[in-house]
């Protein structure tokens, strides 16, 4: 048995992983952002608790491990950003500790038992406040030391030019410091920048989505640029990668319309023809974090 934790901003989700098909889950605890120690204590009290004790500790958290140096960025859980996670974590609870990125997590929930289930090379998607992205090759995980590959949503990789007819797209400054990233553009607080730069309106994201289902033109001018702007960098990382499947999941992937007219773009622009779906609705009914976390712990008792 493993213990497993997804920690966020908000909250530590918890399961106890006796193998991928038998995850339990645990009551969410609050996170502790500023107290190391009482986050410490959380991850401590959940160890104390398991009636015998577990094999290792599996964490899924939303920042990225830095391969060379250990060092954790997770802007949004200041008593961890910074600090070599692993290490520490591994010295205050007494077992073998793995971290890891949530979105990595995610595609090693769906390359295991979620939509990539069967197919070699899976590059899932993560579209809502942010956008990111992972990568797992013959059901591995290309990040299983830490690391950066699969943050297709950063960098300036955003067109210019976006929509039919082109639309003038700015590059908007985003969290990680740079301009003109696709986390800043498309994302679903993007996708309420775009329109309001298109139309001077304010609509949330899911009202955007709302009236272009329902015809509004306005909406559908939106979306157009929003498909357009996603399309050829996600088309790239298909044919770097070679991926037959991309799981996408986030608030942005609850609607099928959306990930309908994505998935008819990017096969559009990609190298290899394929008739079936490619970017497709994440399957994984449990948590995802947790599952890839699950995922990772219980390979990693194998190794």
């Amino acid at each position: 048995m493993i213990l497993c934790f997804d920690i966020g901003g908000t909250t530590i989700k918890g399961a106890l992983a006796y193998s991928v098909e038998d995850i339990r889950l645990l009551p969410r605890v609050t996170t502790p952002k500023d107290d190391f120690t009482a986050f410490v204590g959380v991850l401590r009290q959940a160890v104390e608790d398991c009636e015998t004790k577990p094999e290792c500790v599996s964490i899924s958290i939303a920042g990225v491990v830095d391969e060379d140096n250990g060092w954790a960025t997770v802007a949004n859980i200041p008593c961890i950003h910074g600090r070599d996670l692993k290490a520490d974590l591994e010295v205050e609870l007494g077992l073998p500790v793995i971290v890891a990125n949530d979105a990595d997590c995610f595609v090693m929930a769906e390359a295991g038992i979620g939509a990539g289930k069967g197919h070699r090379v899976v590059f899932g998607v993560i579209l809502g406040t942010g956008v990111g992205g992972g990568l797992v090759i013959d059901g591995k995980l290309i990040n299983a030391n830490g690391g950066f590959a699969g943050e297709w949503g950063h960098a300036p990789v955003a067109a210019t030019q976006a929509g039919n007819p082109p639309a003038h797209i700015p590059p908007f400054r985003c969290g990680c410091g740079l301009h003109g990233c696709i986390d800043a553009t498309c994302s679903a607080r993007g996708l309420e920048k775009l329109h309001e730069l298109l139309h001077q309106e304010e609509k949330s994201s899911q009202q955007i989505i709302d009236l272009w289902c329902a015809g509004d033109e306005k909406a559908s001018r939106t979306i157009d640029v929003e498909v357009d702007l996603l399309a050829s960098p996600l088309a790239l990382v298909v044919n770097v990668t070679g991926a037959s499947i991309v799981p996408v999941g986030g608030g942005l992937s609850n609607s099928q319309e959306l990930l309908s007219a994505l998935d008819d773009a990017v096969r559009s622009r990609i190298l290899r023809k394929i008739s079936r779906p490619l970017v497709v609705k994440a399957q994984c009914a449990i948590e995802p974090g947790l599952v890839g976390a699950a995922v990772l712990g219980l390979a990693s008792l194998g190794d």
